[in-house]
């Protein structure tokens, strides 16, 4: 019977199970997962809320089966796909479900290790610049570029996943000048914008050289658009001193009021347009947005428009996700995603292994992403 792993709220214990293969809902895609990827979330929700969860949603693999109404893909194809977070049968996982909207095609010139990378970030980077920011598409007929014009980009954290995939997108929207902050994986971060600036300096250095770099473009000193794909450990506060008081908009992957360093005080002033920027949303009221933009990074991916994030192989399978699930609690990650080839898996003791958790009192971010 196929296998999966649920991860305990210590992060330091997983459950192997035995589940049936899943029976595909309407509209619902039932993939072989052959690689799973990984996001800081998947440890996160766990550790919050103090549950066993297959807490896995970024697929690549093979359709096993369909539900009702699933036209476009069938048994056999290649695809990728975002699970929907918190419900049964996430990517950690022999068998996994997705919605179809949320699937799409692979060409054999994607690795299912590369797919495995994109789903989630990609995804979430488009809600925030697309959905939420209302940049120019890619496909949209006025490029900000054509009359001569630039349209900057602030990006806090460009060499994470959902960092870099934003910056990717945002040079194919012909945005200028793309400005990242990043830290130790400066490198790759220079691969992807025009200007790479360094947190580690400090808060006040980093605003000043932001400023500067606007200047220098005759953008003025402040950015009309920020992305905050980090949220968390004085990036608020920071995105805060260089957004336009006046007509920004800065859109963050955490929400403020429950990550900020004074979550009691901190807010925006009334002339920032601040969105928190929620990829879930896909599954639920923007499934159009999902179903047109899974599809676009199918054609992306085809012709070599966008390209996979760096990634490294967690050996094991299954037997690895705790591994790598650690790896991102301890801040290991640098310009790579984690993964997980099924296949590796091998033979598995089921039930429990590991210390689960100790916890007497219930995290703060126990109902995240519902916490008051």
């Amino acid at each position: 019977m196929p296998k999966q792993v649920l991860i305990h709220g210590s992060i330091e214990a997983v459950e192997f199970i035995e589940t049936p293969i899943p029976t595909p809902k309407d509209k619902q895609v039932v993939i072989k997962v052959i690689v799973s990827g990984s996001n800081p979330k998947d440890w996160k929700y766990p550790y919050w809320k103090d549950l066993p969860l297959n807490s896995g949603d970024d697929i690549a693999g093979i359709v096993h089966c369909v539900g009702k109404d699933v036209y476009e893909f069938k048994p056999g194809d290649h695809v990728a796909a975002v699970h929907e977070a918190l419900t049964d049968n996430g990517s950690f996982a022999e068998y996994a479900v997705a919605p179809d909207w949320t699937t799409f095609h692979l060409q054999q010139n994607v690795s299912f290790e590369e797919a495995a990378t994109i789903p989630v970030a990609a995804l979430t980077a488009a809600v925030a610049l697309y959905a939420d920011m209302r940049l120019p598409a890619p496909f949209d007929s006025i490029n900000p570029i054509q009359d001569g014009t630039k349209t900057p980009l602030v990006i806090y954290g460009v060499s994470s996943a959902v960092g870099a995939f934003a910056a990717k997108f945002a040079r194919l929207s012909g945005l200028s000048p793309i400005i990242g902050v990043a830290g130790r994986a400066g490198d790759f971060a220079k691969t992807l914008v025009d200007y790479v600036v360094d947190y580690r300096k400090g808060e006040d250095a980093l605003v000043a050289d932001i400023e500067e770099i606007l200047v220098k473009e005759g953008l003025g000193n402040k950015a009309p658009y920020v992305f905050d794909a980090i949220s968390e450990n004085g990036s608020l506060e920071a995105t805060l001193r260089f957004v336009d008081l006046n007509g920004g908009t800065i859109s963050t992957v955490l929400p403020p009021k429950l990550f900020a360093k004074d979550k009691g005080s901190f807010e925006y002033p009334a002339g920032v347009k601040a969105i928190n920027s929620a990829m879930p949303s896909i599954h639920w009221t923007r499934k159009d947005f999902g179903y047109v933009w899974s599809r676009y990074l199918s054609r992306l991916l085809e012709d070599g428009r966008l390209k996979a994030h760096p990634y490294e192989i967690i050996p094991g399978g299954l037997k690895g996700v705790l591994t790598g699930l650690q790896k991102l609690k301890d801040g290991k990650a640098s310009a790579v995603k984690y993964v997980f080839r099924i296949e590796d898996t091998g033979d598995v003791t089921l039930g429990l292994t590991g210390p689960t958790s100790a916890r007497t009192q219930p995290h703060p971010l126990r109902n995240f992403p519902y916490s008051e």
